[in-house]
């Protein structure tokens, strides 16, 4: 039986042409080899699993190309990567600054890629001024870390520094289906959408989630599977409460709740989604913002039907007492009466954005 490869490392980025949701970084990397306009010293900074690791090591290999290689070489004995997280004393430094020194073997430049910089001791990131200031003509190093806050102004002085960005749904979920389509898995477009939508702009968390649910459903990858296995609300269960709302009919709204507490859903995971929901809605009432709707085609076609029985006000208003019952679940000593509270109030809501009496 072959041993089983999770995605993030299967299908991990060979060249800057393959990585997602970056092209200002990688075009700029690259016109930089290209005119040899590189500096020694560079610093990618980001959020977790957006390609900081992977485009240094693309940037490693390919700096020392010189057209003669095999496509596969990887030249690992040009590249030097030090976890500061675990290596993060004086001496671990002082021992990179030796090896500094001593001039590459093949190739043109030793690379060090240095993973999670900002855990380095403030002994160890004095140690390390000097030669990253006056690195040997050889060296290049390329510091990566996700809290940029935590590196001291000296080192960022030294550096060149690029800034990731989140990856977008958009751009995951187009990613998840070209891996899908690799695995030849059948994958509606709207369960690779909220695999997106969960990995928060994190490829890699995509791709872990992506494997988990795969491991799951199959080689058929519908919406259904991916909401029971993720444990997120399905957006028919907003629908229905937005329809339900929109009639004022109170009492089947109740049940609805229920049946969504019942199934192990918490009170205050229901609400915001519903404030989610609404503000979905909102997007959906003009042209130009309907862009920001980051769901698949299906659920778009749905959003579209609903927003247009409801009025912008009527939404205003049912967004404004969704987020007041968000903001007051976590103190409150009756968290489900709250939210009923909060459902009951948005049924009495009239088209007018007032609202109706409860008790007629």
């Amino acid at each position: 039986m072959e041993p089983f490869v999770v995605s993030a490392r299967k299908y991990r980025p060979q060249t800057f042409k393959d990585v997602v949701g970056q092209q200002a970084i990688t075009n700029t990397l690259l016109n930089a080899i290209e005119n040899n306009h590189l500096a020694q010293a560079l610093l990618f900074c980001g959020p977790r699993g957006v390609g900081k690791t992977t485009c240094a090591r693309i940037l490693a290999k390919k700096i020392n190309e010189d057209g003669t290689q095999n496509s596969d070489e990887d030249y690992a004995f040009n590249v030097f990567e030090l976890d500061a997280a675990s290596n993060n004393s004086v001496d671990d430094i002082r021992s990179l600054t030796d090896q500094v020194r001593i001039p590459p073997q093949v190739g043109k430049y030793k690379v060090y890629i240095i993973d999670e910089v900002h855990m380095l001791s403030q002994a160890a990131f004095n140690a390390f001024l000097k030669t990253l200031e006056e690195p040997p003509k050889h060296a290049i190093f390329i510091l990566a870390t996700t809290e940029k806050h935590k590196i001291i102004p000296t080192i960022l002085s030294r550096c060149q520094i690029f800034d990731f960005k989140r990856i977008t749904v958009k751009d995951a979920a187009d990613y998840l289906k070209y891996i899908a389509e690799n695995q030849e898995i059948e994958a509606e477009d709207d369960a690779l959408h909220i695999i997106a939508q969960k990995a928060d702009g994190a490829m890699r968390d995509a791709l872990s989630i992506f494997d988990r649910v795969v491991s799951f459903a199959g080689k058929n990858l519908t919406r259904k599977a991916v909401t029971e296995n993720l444990n997120v609300l399905d957006y028919d269960t907003y629908f229905t409460a937005t329809d339900l709302i929109l009639a004022h009919n109170i009492p089947e709204l109740l049940v609805l709740l229920n049946d969504t507490l019942a199934k192990g859903f918490d009170g205050h995971h229901f609400i915001t989604g519903l404030a989610s929901h609404y503000r979905d809605l909102m997007v959906c009432q003009h042209q130009s913002t309907i862009e920001l709707l980051e769901v698949g085609e299906e659920a778009k076609k749905l959003y579209l039907e609903q927003s247009k029985k409801t009025t912008p006000s009527f939404l205003m208003k049912a967004i404004d007492i969704a987020n007041d019952c968000d903001l007051k679940y976590k103190t409150s000593r009756n968290q489900r009466l709250l939210v009923e509270l909060a459902l009951m109030k948005l049924a009495s809501i009239d088209f007018d954005g007032e609202k109706k009496n409860l008790i007629q």
